[in-house]
């Protein structure tokens, strides 16, 4: 059996169960014929040419339904109905003139709520806040990441904050009530960032290398979209110009950056998929505080971003939880899911974990966080509990007796676990300890939910001398345990 053997006994479970709330609904564009399934045409024009036929009465009397309903749920209600009619104002012809109930019709008819924790709430992260004032002494304020996941398994990262105490006890805040998207906007392109990916796409050619001896090391898309269309004027004297191109143009969708109101508790920030590569989720962020060679830090994390069929990493970036930039990741050592970033420098060279063959542990290192290609092996499946795969279960913690990695396994009957092991601090490639069984599986409580038989961690942290390890419980809720961080490093280096 998995449990047989495990090293439960050094885990403290505390009584916290975060549980999904149907409640927390976002407001999204709806077009119908758009749908995920089905109709393959927009019927918008249709619905606006209903709408118009209305009377202001009828008008007035949906509208006033519509508020009566839904004003409560949102905090804004106003601003996303207008924001959405805005969305399809070039279907209403030019010249007429609406009423303002009326345009908020429009935007209430191209407008849905989505329950971004309807189906599950699971595979949390855990760094320090960025604000640690007014604690007591011994108190560490922290900040969580979590998969949020609804309908048609979409997910999206939201975030709770709490504080551990200096006996253990740990408080965990209530969310707020109205979750909120943030404003999207495109930061700065980066050379380098699209080098890796068009290797990937096997078109790092003479079209690539063209178009990009026409800008500078960093760009705006304004800059890229005039450089592709005269590009593609000059098709003639360039094989497959318009592939290049929607290269091109992918690689820069998945750059943006999104920002919220400091009005917003960071329980109501989700950071919701933009791209195309990431439409049917962005998962699993395994976040980590990231210290410069200046002793300035910022917090940075990989996520899965998958489109519903392929999945690609993400590198996620912010100093304060409420700018974010996210850029691709690529790399031969960036493929699969899971990275996870060491919490330095190491040689001077950024440092990863990785798991690109998919079933074992590998580190890589790289001049830059968003591209990484080589890697060495850490650890392979061997034990009964771990022979489907292992992977990490968050960025590395440094120890004085050397990196803490936290990892995942799977075995039988897809029952994943979490264990340790113990890196050398100038060369993670050396394994140091390893622990012969692992550290947390599912009990009997926990067995049950959306994904049967697992317990998943995205990051632990360190919080005086106990490791608190946020967790999954059958990607359906979360829990939080504890060890005694001496207790298992001494088992680490027996």
């Amino acid at each position: 059996m998995i449990g047989a053997g495990s090293s439960d006994f050094l885990v403290h479970r505390t009584p916290h169960r975060l549980l999904p709330d149907a409640t927390r609904v976002i407001s999204r564009l709806f077009v119908a014929g758009q749908e995920d399934y089905g109709a393959s045409q927009s019927r918008a024009s249709l619905v606006i040419d209903r709408v118009l036929a209305l009377s202001e009465e009828d008008v007035c009397r949906a509208l006033e339904d519509v508020y009566s309903r839904f004003a409560e749920r949102h905090q804004d209600l106003t601003h996303d109905l207008e924001m959405h009619a805005h969305r399809v104002a070039n279907r209403v012809q030019p010249g007429v003139i609406l009423s303002e109930e009326r345009w908020r019709l429009i935007g209430a008819l191209f407008s849905h709520e989505f329950s971004i924790e309807s189906a599950a709430l699971t595979n949390p992260s855990i760094v320090p806040h960025p604000d640690q004032s007014d604690l007591e002494s011994g108190a560490i304020r922290f900040m969580m990441s979590v998969r949020c996941i609804g309908e048609g398994h979409r997910s999206s990262i939201g975030f709770r904050e709490g504080v551990i105490y200096e006996d253990g006890h740990v408080d965990i805040t209530s969310p707020g009530e109205h979750p909120v998207i943030g404003t999207h906007w495109e930061p700065l392109l980066l050379q380098a960032n699209f080098k890796g990916l068009l290797e990937e796409m096997d078109d790092l050619g003479e079209n690539a290398r063209f178009i990009m001896s026409q800008l500078g090391e960093s760009f705006t898309l304004t800059d890229l979209n005039t450089v592709l269309f005269r590009f593609l004027d000059d098709r003639d004297s360039f094989r497959n110009a318009d592939t290049t191109v929607h290269h091109f143009r992918m690689i820069a969708e998945r750059n943006y950056s999104v920002s919220f109101s400091t009005e917003r508790d960071v329980s109501e920030r989700v950071l919701w998929p933009v791209s195309y590569a990431e439409w049917r989720g962005m998962e699993d962020a395994r976040f980590v505080q990231f210290t410069e060679d200046d002793g300035s830090s910022r917090y940075v994390a990989s996520y899965t971003a998958f489109d519903g069929t392929n999945i690609s990493q993400q590198l996620l970036s912010t100093n304060d939880f409420l700018v974010f930039e996210t850029h691709p990741i690529a790399g031969k050592a960036a493929r699969g899911k899971g990275m996870a970033f060491f919490p330095r420098k190491i040689g001077g060279m950024y440092a990863a974990m990785s798991r690109a063959d998919n079933e074992s542990n590998w580190v890589t290192f790289s001049d830059h966080l968003d591209y990484w290609n080589s890697s060495m092996s850490v650890q392979i499946p061997l034990r009964p509990w771990e022979l489907i795969q292992v992977g990490n279960s968050g960025s590395p913690i440094e120890t004085e007796a050397g990196w803490l990695l936290m990892t995942h396994a799977v075995g039988p009957m897809r029952t994943y676990c979490i264990s340790a092991s113990l890196l050398d601090l100038d060369d993670p490639s050396r394994v140091i300890g390893v622990l012969g069984e692992p550290l947390l599986t599912p009990q009997n409580d926990e067995r049950d939910g959306y994904v049967p038989n697992v317990v998943y961690s995205c990051g632990s942290m360190l919080a005086n001398s106990r490791l608190v390890i946020p967790y999954g419980i059958s990607d359906h809720a979360i829990g939080i345990a504890t060890v005694d961080l001496n207790e298992l490093l001494e088992r680490l280096t027996q």
